[in-house]
């Protein structure tokens, strides 16, 4: 079973990590990351790289396709580009297409999520309206053969949940032991719905000022 994980300069590590981390361990697949060329692609900070092995004139038809979020995506969200021509091509035959945190404007961008209820990082729910999308306030989202997952960390319970979909829940909880995830954060603050008012902007603050330095760095204007 061959799952492609697409990157890019300026994704998010945790995004891409996480689902493959769970992925790997199912008999038979075959986790590929790829890009338009196969080399390095750094993550958001530029301190992380990450191997791309195959083109995506390489992988034509992948069962699984996990997109990673990151701001560097923002240079792919207009069509037509190399990102965005690949999955609308490889949707086709996909068994699922789904995406992590901001992945999903990409998702979005390809027209794959046009009226189509989805989740993404809280702070870009209207920029996934703006691209067509029906942004929800869930944790994973399951439209069809299209799921999508909401901020980083929720990337590890879609993937769990594609174990689930694809080898039985039995074969679910056992990678679910094997990584031993089994979260039990010191505060509940996790989402929006959770967070208050005050910490919610701070956030927003610190993330735009984030957002700002890695946009620079990129290019992205």
């Amino acid at each position: 079973m061959q799952i492609a994980i697409p990157i890019y300069d300026g994704f998010t590590a945790l995004d891409a990590v996480g689902p493959y981390d769970v992925l790997q361990q199912m008999p038979g697949s075959e986790v590929v990351f790829c890009a338009p060329e196969p080399r390095i692609y750094r993550t958001e900070s530029g301190s992380l790289g990450i191997a791309a092995d195959a083109a995506f004139d390489d992988l034509r038809t992948p069962e699984i396709v996990v997109v990673p979020g990151g701001l560097g995506n923002r240079r792919w969200l207009e069509r037509p580009n190399a990102y965005t021509d690949w999955l609308v091509a490889v949707h086709e035959a996909t068994r699922y297409t789904t995406s992590v945190c901001t992945g999903s404007l990409l998702l979005a961008a390809a027209g794959l999520l046009d009226g189509v209820d989805a989740t993404t990082h809280w702070a870009v729910r209207d920029a996934l309206a703006e691209l067509g999308a029906n942004p929800v306030a869930e944790r994973v989202v399951e439209r069809g053969k299209v799921i999508t997952a909401a901020g980083v960390s929720s990337g590890i319970d879609m993937a769990l949940r594609l174990v689930e979909l694809l080898l039985g829940e039995t074969a679910a909880q056992a990678v679910q032991l094997a990584i031993e995830y089994d979260p039990d954060p010191p505060h509940d603050t996790g989402s929006l719905e959770k967070a208050p008012d005050q910490l919610v902007g701070l956030v927003r603050r610190t993330m735009e000022a984030q957002d700002a330095q890695v946009a620079a760095r990129l290019g992205i204007g």
